[in-house]
């Protein structure tokens, strides 16, 4: 009997499908696009142990996958003919475990949904992206997701209390335990987060939630330049404390790509300039102020010179139209046209200097290049989103000239080429060549430690051959 008919078998026409299968093998950049065996739809953790044992036995890859909104490539399969197993079918939240700030999930379950059920429990779940309504929890796991909210809460790893894991052979790692506080031994749990599916599959996890705010402020604020962006966010962080929940940025040649091109986009303020903060304050005790708190600050920031216009929201509505114009920056230069995004990360403190020495070593390279910087100020992320010169429809033959430029210079700065996408398959070759072969080598010996016939998600974080070629 083949694999495919084992899985039919297994999984039945609803578990297992070898047509339609277009949405699940191609990314969301389409850098990737091979046709799968077919698309193994478990309901359970048994079955997906199953599946693994099966696919081992056969020697046939798998390629895990959430709701698929990788931007490396790392959700797809890297060749024809392997196994897509997508969680979306466990998508279970089990009841909220409300003393203990915890709640049980499924790897399918995806965020938004998460985010609804917690919204009747006075609770919330801080992990915030643009891609919530579709990514799911195993996804955000195995990338280890960071988001707007990273700044107070951490990343993916830091919110990951428990884990449950079916190894490359088939095995189950019951690591489902509800403390914080776990020092026996290696710390497997974040050996997965970030792990990209390559070392095993998460099926469920137990994640840490958090007092539902009471009290929120947000305000929407311009600065002159960069320097001044930075300026403004150091006091923002001083002054604001932990109630600092978001510390957001843009550029105006982002807000003038989403205003082009979204419908119904408005910008509030009377002020256009070189750069914007977003910066939210919430805390869940009725005791403090914080919209009395921000605004006091924002009365300093503004007497200080620190910033030329803002306005704090009035209500839900307006903070919603703030929040959309940080989100939608990715979307308006998709929209323009051809692009290349990069997901890096320096030390906060040199987020400015990054950002004026790289668009002078770019626009000597292609004069007239459109640089689309925003990010997370809080913690030094930058998403630096490249768009070719006006008139230009590409970006000829120095799409890795560029990319390798930007990534060295994170590096070389004491950054990284992957803030919070991963590394997926496209990013391979930079990361053995600007990481050193130690670091690299220790990836690969845990890779080959645990899954030995590399089945799981090949091609990913590490090759087994070493290092790729050698950068432009």
């Amino acid at each position: 009997m083949t694999l495919a008919n084992e899985l039919m078998d297994l999984l039945g026409p609803v578990g297992f499908q070898t047509e339609d299968t277009d949405a699940y093998q191609t990314d969301w950049l389409r850098m990737q696009d091979h046709t799968p065996m077919g698309v193994a739809r478990p309901k359970n953790t048994a079955e997906v142990a199953e599946v693994v044992r099966l696919a081992n036995a056969a020697d046939v890859s798998i390629t895990p996958q959430g709701g698929n909104t990788s931007l490396c490539a790392g959700a797809v399969p890297g060749r024809a003919g392997q196994i897509i197993l997508s969680l979306s079918r466990m998508n279970g939240i089990s009841p909220i475990e409300s003393d203990a700030f915890c709640v049980t999930v499924g790897a399918g379950a995806v965020l938004a949904n998460l985010h609804e059920v917690l919204a009747d429990q006075d609770l919330i779940f801080p992990m915030h992206l643009g891609a919530e309504g579709t990514a799911q929890i195993g996804g955000l796991i195995a990338t280890n997701a960071g988001g707007s909210h990273a700044l107070r809460y951490g990343m993916m790893q830091d919110l990951v209390l428990g884990l449950e894991v079916v190894l490359p052979d088939g095995q189950v790692w019951n690591g489902m335990r509800s403390v914080q506080k776990d020092n026996a031994g290696y710390q497997l749990r974040k050996l997965f987060c970030g792990a990209e599916g390559t070392l095993g599959i998460v099926t469920r996890a137990c994640l840490r939630l958090f007092p539902a705010p009471v009290s929120r402020a947000t305000a929407l604020l311009v600065v002159e330049d960069i320097q001044a962006l930075m300026s403004l966010g150091q006091t923002l962080r001083r002054e604001l404390g932990e109630v600092l929940t978001a510390l957001e940025f843009f550029s105006d040649i982002g807000l003038e790509l989403a205003l082009l091109h979204l419908e119904g986009l408005k910008y509030p303020l009377e002020t256009r300039s070189a750069a914007y903060v977003l910066v939210e304050v919430e805390t869940s005790s009725g005791h403090i102020d914080v919209a009395q708190l921000l605004e006091a600050v924002l009365a300093e920031c503004f007497a200080a010179e620190l910033c030329i216009d803002g306005a704090l929201a009035s209500s839900d509505a307006q903070r919603a139209v703030f929040w959309r114009l940080r989100e939608e920056m990715p979307e308006g230069q998709r929209l323009e046209g051809p692009q290349i995004k990069h997901d890096i990360s320096v030390p906060v403190a040199k987020v400015a200097p990054f950002i004026a020495e790289m668009g002078g070593i770019l626009e000597q390279l292609l004069p007239g290049i459109h640089i689309n910087p925003f990010g997370h100020l809080g913690d030094g992320n930058i998403h630096y989103n490249l768009s070719p010169p006006k008139g230009q429809s590409d970006f000829g033959d120095l799409k890795d000239t560029l990319s390798a430029n930007i990534y060295r210079m994170a590096e070389d700065a004491g950054g990284s080429l992957a803030a919070e996408h991963g590394l997926g398959s496209s990013k391979i070759a930079y990361a053995d060549e600007l990481r050193s072969p130690v670091e690299r080598q220790l990836m690969r010996q845990i890779k080959q430690a645990i899954d030995q016939s590399d089945v799981m998600n090949p091609g990913v974080i590490v090759t087994r051959g070493g290092p790729q070629d050698k950068l432009s």
